[in-house]
Parts: structure tokens; C-alpha cells; sequence
């Protein structure tokens, strides 16, 4: 092993990259050796009573790097069960599973780690990190971070390696998943599309072990994605599973991602649902089931989401709070606020309501499933569509993903707070507040404007709603002009 490891890999929500470049197997040796050093200090158990369980995805760089990852797991003395190619989700499942004594007797998993790089191209690859039932914040990549390099500048391999062993958990996930939810899906139509990730090798079959009719779409998990890019919150990537859903009368259609933590659920018109519109619906039947019991359910969600998702929330008997976007930010401020539901524009859902509350999007489309179902028996017309009338009220734009060097979006960040700041009139029409909880959130009268960095891409994420197209159209206008000028100003003053 040498000393000229790459770290910039290691980010706010998780480490991710390009494989060779910053992601490599050398990497990922040393941040297993520094995980254990990571839960040792966090547990005061021993290396060798320490198990973290190994989960990947599809990639084709995958299977080498969650190699490398348990050999320095094993090399620091402690243990690993290898679940192979699986969902991120059931990486997640991994802490709450009792587990055959032949796998690992009388011991808890205090660990997941999951090779994957969610929905980037086939060339990038990461790994997700979690401790104690929890995803790991940015304060604690940041420990193990930290970890990572003191392992690799004092590297030691204990005498006595750790074990690693392999066990297949999907049928047993599956098994607590009908368990959980019986023949739900009864008369339901659905057409599921895996993208060729890790989404195939679970939800079809647990889908029809529910009782659904399930219509599948590249479920053989294929790390080139040959078919279309692993993504459902990006429109281009649905045409395939939209058409198959008219065309076969389905009930809905569910798109996942790369690594299963995500989703894309289609209505039977054969429209794609935004995150922020399938929230709502999660929350509209989490929230009347509670409040039977007289409970006024939280739900988080994050700043690029529709105004019209927390008013109506508000509205009906819950709480909506806003969060940062990211899996991890959304998780912290779920437990924060003792959250039973929360979900994000890119698709990740987390039911704290009768789950453990991490992001599994196998598991929100039994919920997605559970929920049409219940509406079908008690008016057989019944359609998705039937529940957003409120967003029929306003004119929310298709998400702007604007290019600019991760170098400079922090400045250039700064620069459009400060003129906008100082112009309360420059989108023409007055400002009633700016959040900053992620970027700018830049509220009127009549909707809002979004400004954000990616945590994962070189790129501003931007977002407009208002009560007529027109006057979205106009913010956007102002909002890319803006931008673009001062992108131009901060490259310049680069050169």
C-alpha cells in the first residue's frame, strides 16, 4: 500500500467519485480499518466482537472494492458479513435483522457500509456509511475520515484477522415484508422497472408474493446500465416504464435507482409523480391513520419541495418541517424532531411509521401499493390522480440543474445572496423572506425560487413554483440570468 490516496472522495452524505481516480481500492481498504478503529472508539467493544455487514450494488467495479473494504475490516481484527449485491435499503435492514446462528452467533451488526453510487454514471462508485442503526451525519464521515488516514499513516494489520462471511438476507427481508403487509396488492397492477440495478433481484418477487400482477422491466442487474440511466427523479429515464404502464392498463408503475433507495412511481395516465407530490400522498394516509389517535404526526421534508406539500400538511392535522437535501441531513432531522415520515424530490422516502425509518423505496412501494389498493376497494374507479387537487392550484416547473465548478459555487453562492439581498425588487415582484436553511429559498407573495449547491455534482439545482406558468417562467428568467452572469465574474477573476 502506498501513501497517496486521494481523499476528496469523502463528503457531506457519504464518499463518492470517479473508480480509479478518487475512489479506488486502496481507499477503501484503509476506510475499513478506519470504520473499525471508528466503532471502537465509539463502542469501546474490541475489534474481534465488532461484525459490519459489506452490501454493494451493481457496478462493475463493485464486487473489487467491497473486497478491498472487508479485508481492511478483517485486517483491523474485526468481522464482516458479506451480503453481496443487494439494495441499499437492506444494507440499512442489516442492523435490525436477527441473523442465523451460522452466520453470526449471539452478536449485533454495529455497522453497514454499501459500495454503491446511488443513481452517477457507470464510471463513478462510493459507499455509504452507517453506526448504531443511523446514517452517519457529516460530522461523523468526517471521524472516520479522519480515521482513514491515521490507518493509513500507522498502518498495522491486528495478529489475529477478523472473520468475514457471506449470507444472502433478500429471502429473509422478503419473508418480513409479507409478513408486515399480507396480499395487499390484490388486484393491483404494477409494472416495475430496476434500471438494471439492485432493485430486480427483490421487489418483482416480493411485489407478486403480495399479490400484485408485477410487469418487469430490466430487473437483471447490469452495473453498464444498457438501457437507460439508473435515475427516476430525471424525466428521460421514464419513457420506457410510462408507456409500458398505458399500455398494459397497469394500476402504477415503480422505477428505482441504482442501489434501490429511491423511487419513481408512475400514474396510470402515465404521468411521473415528483417526490414532493408522492410525499404528500404518504402523508395524507400517515396522517389520517394517526390522527384516530389523536396524534399530530412530523413530517420533514427539504427546501426544494412545493409550498403547496407543507401548507396542506399544516392544514390536515400534521407538522411539515424543513430540512437541508440529503439522506443524511433528512435522517438527522428526522430523529431531531421525532419525524414519522419524511421524503425528498429525489424519490427517498422514510417511514418511521411502522418501519425503522430509513430510506427503502422496495419498501415505499408496498406502501404506494397498500395505499391504491385501500382506495380501489372502496371506489374501484379510483386513480392516484384523484388525490392532488391541491397541486393543481399552481404551476411548478421542472427542476434546473445549472453546470458550475464545485470550486466556485460557494462564491458564487455568496455573490447571488449578496445582490439579491441588496435588490428586494429584482425578480420584480416583492420578497416576503429567504430561507437559508440549503442555499436560498427566495419566498413571494405567490411562490418561490430555489438556488442550491449539489452535495454529490458540479452543478446548482434550481427550482420555481408560482400560481401561473407564466410568472414561474419569469422567476427562472431572473434566477439563470443572474446566475450566469456572476458564474462569468467569478471565472474571470479566476483566471
Amino acid at each position: 500500500m502506498t501513501n497517496t490516496i486521494d481523499f476528496s472522495a469523502f463528503g457531506k452524505n457519504d464518499i463518492r467519485g470517479i473508480y480509479g481516480q478518487n475512489v479506488t481500492e486502496e481507499l477503501f481498504y484503509y476506510t475499513g480499518k478506519g470504520f473499525v478503529k471508528y466503532i471502537e472508539e465509539k463502542t469501546g467493544l474490541y475489534p474481534n466482537d465488532i461484525w459490519i455487514s459489506i452490501t454493494r450494488d451493481a457496478r462493475l467495479h463493485s464486487e473489487s472494492l467491497s473486497k478491498a473494504l472487508i479485508k481492511g475490516i478483517t485486517h483491523a481484527g474485526a468481522n464482516a458479513v458479506n451480503l453481496d449485491v443487494a439494495p441499499t435499503p437492506i444494507g440499512y435492514y442489516s442492523e435490525f435483522a436477527a441473523f442465523p446462528e451460522t452466520i453470526c452467533k449471539d452478536v449485533v451488526i454495529s455497522g453497514a457500509l454499501i459500495v454503491t453510487a446511488s443513481h452517477n454514471p457507470s464510471e463513478y462508485n462510493g459507499l455509504k456509511m452507517t453506526f448504531n442503526k443511523s446514517s452517519l451525519n457529516e460530522e461523523e464521515i468526517k471521524k472516520v475520515k479522519e480515521q482513514t488516514m491515521l490507518q493509513m499513516n500507522n498502518d498495522i494489520t491486528s495478529v489475529k484477522h477478523g472473520e468475514s462471511r457471506l449470507y444472502n438476507i433478500i429471502p429473509q427481508y422478503i419473508d418480513f415484508l409479507v409478513s408486515k403487509f399480507g396480499h395487499i396488492g390484490e388486484g393491483i397492477k404494477v409494472v416495475v422497472d430496476s434500471a438494471n440495478g439492485t432493485g430486480g433481484v427483490v421487489a418483482p418477487k416480493l411485489y407478486r408474493d403480495l399479490g400484485c400482477e408485477v410487469i418487469e422491466l430490466y430487473s437483471e442487474p447490469d452495473g453498464r446500465f444498457p438501457n437507460h440511466h439508473p435515475n427516476p427523479s430525471a424525466l428521460s429515464t421514464l419513457d420506457d416504464i410510462k408507456k409500458k404502464v398505458v399500455e398494459t392498463g397497469a394500476d402504477l408503475g415503480i422505477a428505482f435507482d441504482g442501489d434501490s433507495d429511491r423511487l419513481g412511481v408512475i400514474d396510470a395516465e402515465g404521468n411521473a409523480l415528483t417526490g414532493d407530490v408522492l410525499l404528500y400522498i404518504y402523508a395524507q394516509d400517515v396522517i389520517k391513520e394517526l390522527s384516530l389517535r389523536g396524534e399530530k404526526p412530523v413530517v420533514v421534508s427539504e427546501v426544494k419541495c412545493s409550498q403547496v406539500l407543507y401548507d396542506e400538511i399544516n392544514n390536515n392535522g400534521g407538522i411539515a418541517i424543513m430540512a437541508k437535501t440529503g439522506h443524511g441531513y433528512i435522517k438527522s432531522k428526522m430523529k431531531e424532531t421525532d419525524a414519522i415520515l419524511a421524503g425528498e424530490m429525489s424519490g427517498h422516502m422514510f417511514f418511521k411509521d411502522r418501519y425503522y425509518g430509513f430510506d427503502d423505496a422496495v419498501y415505499a412501494g408496498c406502501r404506494i401499493i397498500e395505499i391504491i389498493a385501500k382506495n380501489k376497494k372502496a371506489n374501484s374507479e379510483f386513480k392516484l390522480s384523484d388525490l392532488l387537487e391541491p397541486f393543481n392550484r399552481v404551476c411548478t416547473l421542472e427542476e434546473v440543474r445549472h453546470t458550475c465548478k464545485n470550486e466556485l459555487k460557494k462564491k458564487v453562492l455568496s455573490s447571488v445572496s449578496e445582490k439579491i439581498k441588496n435588490d428586494n425588487t429584482i425578480f420584480g415582484t416583492k420578497i416576503n423572506d429567504i430561507v437559508t436553511i440549503d442555499g436560498l429559498r427566495i419566498i413571494f407573495e405567490d411562490g418561490f425560487a430555489l438556488i442550491r449547491q449539489s452535495n454529490t455534482e458540479p452543478v446548482f439545482t434550481l427550482r420555481f413554483e408560482a400560481v401561473t406558468k407564466e410568472k414561474a417562467t419569469h422567476y427562472k428568467k431572473v434566477m439563470v440570468s443572474l446566475l450566469d452572469e456572476i458564474i462569468q465574474e467569478c471565472t474571470d477573476s479566476e483566471d
